[in-house]
């Protein structure tokens, strides 16, 4: 494995993971009306060839 192929192709799909889910989160939270309180997040990452099953879960506070 190239270690730095590999590095940089995962910062890559990082990045686009976490704009991504950003954008995402903004618009729901826009078109839900809620302005206050705090969302309950959750996110899984799957890779199915490595056997990888993670899962992240935590609050976004709106206010």
């Amino acid at each position: 494995m190239n270690e730095e192929k590999f590095n940089m192709s995962l910062r890559k799909f990082l990045k686009q993971v976490g704009v991504t889910s950003q954008q995402e989160i903004e618009k729901a939270v826009r078109n839900s009306g809620t302005s206050s309180g705090a969302i309950s997040v959750k996110v899984v990452l799957s890779a199915n060839a490595v056997g990888l099953e993670h899962v992240v879960e935590g609050e976004i506070e709106l206010d």
